[in-house]
């Protein structure tokens, strides 16, 4: 096959990121997650701290005393030198290869790229708190609130960048519930359709 490009959007507690990392194994791709951020910071001067504390949400001003220069001009607001920098790392992370490519907009980013496939994974909320109480250690009303509240961070960060609703099919090449069909199962599923998609 050619060069493989995967974006994963996906809710919390759906297991995006297991999936996103067992698709990486399988093709034998990188996996970018925080590495995202670490290149980022490298490539725009800006502090990893920074874009570790305003990763994937909206608008924050408070942050824009910490940051001098870098993209943009002066007055460019930090969320936005951020998301730029971010943007310009995803595009120069798919430039070197295939690769599997965890949120932040980067199905956005990479629109253009004709090898790039999109996914989302969603699941049930209850399979989403079983998930967190399992792997986070939660109660069910704590993975309850966090679940709302992380998808709502992440469904504003999308919408304010590229306008577009997180999550509407129409924005992905293939959306999966993972609650109903597992994990590794999913896996299998995405590298099919990817298979299928880049033959």
């Amino acid at each position: 096959m050619s060069e493989i490009i995967i974006t994963i959007g996906r809710q919390y507690g759906s297991g995006g990121k297991e999936i996103g990392e067992k698709l990486a194994k399988e093709f034998g791709i990188p996996f970018y997650d925080k590495e995202l951020l670490t290149e980022a910071a490298k490539n725009s001067g800006i502090s990893e701290e920074v874009f570790e504390m305003n990763d994937e949400k909206p608008a924050n001003s408070f942050l824009y005393s910490l940051v001098a220069g870098g993209y943009g001009s002066e007055t460019t607001p930090i969320n936005h030198k951020l998301f730029l920098a971010q943007f310009e790392a995803i595009k120069g992370i798919a430039q070197k290869g295939s690769c599997v490519i965890l949120g932040r907009c980067a199905d956005y980013a990479l629109e253009e790229n004709p090898n790039t496939v999109n996914v989302f994974i969603h699941s049930d909320m209850k399979s989403r708190i079983a998930r967190g109480i399992k792997y986070y250690e939660l109660d069910a009303n704590k993975a309850e609130n966090i679940i709302a509240k992380t998808d709502k961070k992440r469904s504003s960060y999308y919408y304010y960048y590229t306008g577009k609703r997180w999550g509407q099919s129409d924005s992905y090449d293939l959306s999966v519930n993972s609650g109903k069909i597992g994990i590794d199962n999913s896996v299998k599923l995405i590298k099919h359709f990817v298979e299928m998609r880049l033959k």
